[in-house]
Formats: structure tokens, sequence, C-alpha cells
């Protein structure tokens, strides 16, 4: 067994609680560890995705239990993606944090920012439904901390909102696991397939239940119509590296439905058909429409990103509901992109609010310092997240569009062009105002520090938009052989086998 597969769990498990017991009076060091342990999950998930990508899916068997009744991790090349990402999310993240000074608003930033990746990086890895359960639940409890970090009465309502949405969530989530397991006797994800492929269709109408429970499970993660009234609120009210942070978390809810409907109800299987495509496809375009029409109409820079943030995760579950290899494939280029724009918008909205101290869209503010570079990124972001070329959004979504070519095409395209148009103008009209009628109020901007750190960190998820659009051909590629590992589905579940004892 590669016991480095276990790592991106483990190593944030370990240092959160060392920071709170030795480090919470002593910013520098909680600063220096933390960051370490960030830079360290980006080393070791660099290793993973490079044994992934020559390597078939590799399971980590806690305790040397075979599945399905022991606790299993698995590595496969999507798992090892989702991971470097979020890696690569977190140490830009956590810069721009240090930059700015928001670890300084409350003892337990480093700690909880140790846990948020704890969470994230196990239902990325692991092998197992309650296991996914389980991390959700660690992502819950970090991200509430995280949310109302810095406090404030907006920032508290908020997170009561949000945990209260997503403890109900928790609740279906169990009680889909629950019927699941009385029916089929495991809640292993490679157990699973295997069994649920060999049902006959008469007995698995319970199983059709079960599987709209998990997708509204991760439609609410996800933020999927109509489950998506929590995230502009949300993200709005959170500190702005905390929002950008929560840009991969969505991310989760669109992870789970393409790791677990692919590999456990796909389209082929007598138990589901094409019953959950039908469910999602309607879904995800409301969900576009509703998150273009928010950036049209958003009254402050934070909803404008945050609907943004919703319309990107329509975009994403439209090429997610074609099931096929093809809209596989374009959905995680999509979602890598998205990640990284949505994350570097959050950051300029909080870059504007530092200095203007005021989100306002609906009046002219007065010019701020360092508006130019500032100006600039939120350009680049703007593009990148409307999907105008020539940034990864416009390849994205052409690839999307591309790979649903067929029955139901036009809606599917018609939907997509216009509400690409809607963002196009609602994000020229916020930029507008925010840089350049401002200069009519003949005010001079208030005098504020470069933060350095801040920039390099916003220029770095700008820098990692433009690789992934240079670097589209080879990447698209890499995606592809990865949508074609989880149609296959027979390595994955191979992988579960343990066939010697580890040592």
């Amino acid at each position: 067994m590669n016991h480095w597969i276990i790592a991106p769990v483990v190593l944030p498990a370990v240092l959160a609680p060392l920071i709170v017991l030795f480090m919470r009076h002593d910013l520098v060091l909680q600063r220096v560890f933390s960051l370490a342990g960030t830079i360290a999950l980006c080393g070791v998930s660099g290793v993973l995705l490079v044994s992934a990508s020559t390597n078939p899916p590799e399971a980590y068997f806690l305790g040397n239990w075979p599945a399905p009744f022991g606790i299993v991790l698995v590595l496969d090349r999507l798992a090892a993606v989702m991971v470097a990402l979020t890696a690569f999310l977190a140490l830009m993240v956590q810069l721009y944090a240090i930059g700015t000074g928001w670890d300084r608003r409350g003892q337990h930033f480093h700690a909880l920012y140790q846990f948020q990746l704890m969470g994230i990086c196990g239902a990325f890895l692991t092998g197992d439904a309650f296991n996914l359960f389980v991390f959700f639940e660690v992502l819950l409890i970090a991200s509430y901390g995280l949310m109302i970090h810095g406090g404030g009465r907006a920032r508290l309502r908020s997170g009561v909102q949000y945990v209260a949405y997503n403890l109900m969530g928790s609740t279906l989530f169990l009680f889909a696991l629950a019927t699941i397991y009385s029916v089929a006797g495991t809640l292993n994800l490679a157990d699973l397939a295997e069994r649920v492929a060999a049902m006959p269709e008469a007995e698995t109408a319970i199983l059709r239940v079960a599987g709209v429970l998990l997708l509204i499970v991760f439609a609410i993660k996800g933020a999927l119509v109509p489950f998506q009234f929590w995230l502009p609120g949300t993200y709005a009210a959170a500190p702005g590296p905390v929002a950008a942070l929560f840009a991969v978390m969505t991310k989760v809810g669109a992870y789970a439905v393409i790791r677990v409907f692919n590999l456990i109800f796909p389209p082929e299987t007598p138990a589901t058909g094409g019953f959950f495509a039908e469910l999602l496809l309607p879904a995800a375009l409301v969900t576009l429409a509703i998150g273009a029409m928010g950036v049209l109409g958003a009254a402050s820079i934070g909803r404008l990103v945050a609907f943004g943030a919703i319309a990107s995760m329509g975009t994403l579950f439209t090429a997610v509901a074609g099931f096929t290899p093809a809209s596989t494939s374009a959905a995680l280029f999509y979602l890598l992109h998205s990640t990284l724009a949505t994350a570097a918008l959050f950051l300029v909205a909080d870059l504007v609010l530092a200095r203007r101290g005021s989100e306002d869209l609906t009046q002219r503010q007065p010019p701020v310092a360092q508006e130019g570079l500032i100006a600039a990124l939120f350009f680049v972001g703007a593009i990148a997240l409307a999907g105008m070329p020539p940034l990864s959004g416009f390849l994205g979504k052409l690839l999307i569009l591309d790979a649903l070519r067929g029955p139901g095409m036009a809606l599917i395209w018609g939907t997509v062009l216009v509400t690409s148009l809607l963002m196009i103008v609602g994000f020229a009209r916020a930029g507008s105002l925010l840089f350049w009628k401002s200069h009519e109020t003949l005010a001079e901007p208030e005098p504020h520090r470069p933060d350095t750190l801040a920039f390099v960190a916003v220029g770095g998820l700008v820098a990692g938009l433009v690789a992934l659009t240079v670097a589209a051909g080879p990447v698209s590629a890499a995606l592809g052989s990865i949508a074609d590992e989880l149609a296959e589905r027979t390595p994955y579940i191979a992988s579960n086998r343990l066939t010697e004892p580890a040592r």
C-alpha cells in the first residue's frame, strides 16, 4: 500500500490540534506551521498526482481491514486532481489571509483552516459513502467557524442559516445511507457498484429513492436549484479569504455526483437507467439562469461574485448531467477553471472592500488605492467567470456545448449562451461603477498599504487560469482519460480488493 495516500488527511488533522494546543497565543508560530503544512500538502498532492497518472487506482486500507468492512481511501486520477486543486487554492488563499491580516481577527483561523483542508481532502479520497458523510460533517464544523471569523451580526446570521441548511442536508444524507444499506448491505462505493449492477430492475425501486435523496444532499452542497438560497448571503457575508476557499467546497457536491452516480448509478444500470440525468439537467439550467440574473442585478460586489458562483455551478452541473465521458471531461475542465476564477474574484472583492469600506454597486464611490492593478485583476476574473475568450472559461463552455450535442441541444446551448451574455453585461456594469465612474466623484483615494503578499496570491490564481488556458489541449486530454476511467469503473472496483497484508 502507498502510505502517501493518507497524508492529505493526516497532515492537516495532526497540525490543527497542535496549533490549538501550543500556538494559540502566538500568531507568528501559527502562520509558520500552518503555511508550512499547506506547502507540504501541495508537495504531497503533486506526488499523488504523478503516482495516480502512472498507476491504476490504489486503495489504502486503514488498519489493514479489507473492504467493505474497514475504512478505505482510494487514490485515482480524479481524486488526485481534486486534492491538487485544493492544495493550490489553499496555499494562495492562505498567503492572502496572512498578507491582509485576516488571520489576526480570531485566535483559531489557522487551526480551523487546517481542519477544513482535512475535510475537503478526505471527501475527495474516501472510498466509502459513510465516510463521505463524516468528512462532510468535518467540512461543516470547520467552515462554520471560518464563516463567523471576525464576528459581526450579519456574518453570524448568515452562518446560522448556513449551518441550519446544511444540517438538513446531513439528516437527509443519513436517511439515504440507511436506505442504501438496508438494500445492499454495504456502503463501500466499489462494493455498492457491483451489487447495484447485479440487482434486477424489479427490486430496485427503493434504490431510486435513496439515489434521489443523495442527489438532494449533493445539490444542497453544490447550491443547485431549488437549494441555492443559502449561498449568496453566506458567501457575501463571509470573510474574503474564507469565501475564496469556499469556492472549492461547492465543487465537493459536484464531485460527489460525478463519483457516486457514475460509479453506482450509471445510465446503463437497470436500477436507474437515465433517471437521474433527467432530474439533474433541468435543475442545472435553472440554476445557471438564476445565477446569471443575480449577477445582472447584484447590489454589492460580494453578492455579484456569489451569484457568479451559482451560475458557474449551474454550468458545471449541466455538463455533469450528460453522464458521458465527453461531458464528464468537459465538466472537470470547467470545474478547475471555475474554482480558480471564483476564488480570484472573491479576493478582488475583499481588496475593494478593504480600501473603500463599502461593497455598494448602486451609487458612485470614490477611487481606491492601487486601483489600476485591482481593476486589471477584476477584469481578468470577470472575463474568466463570464466565459469570454481568450481565457479558460470560454474554452470550458465550448467543450461543454460540444459534449452536449444531441436531443435538447437547442435549450442547453440557448441557455448557456444567453446567460453568458447576461453575466458579461452584469460584470461590465459592476466594473464601470467600481473603477470608471469612481473618478467622476473627483475625490482622492485614501492611502492604503500595498498588501504585496495579497496581490501575489490573487496573481497566483490568475496565473493558474492563464496556465489552464495555455495548456488546455494536454489538460483536456488528461481529463478525457480520467472520464474514460470513470466510465469503465472496473479499475476502481478492482482497487478495493485487498490481496496481501500491508507492511
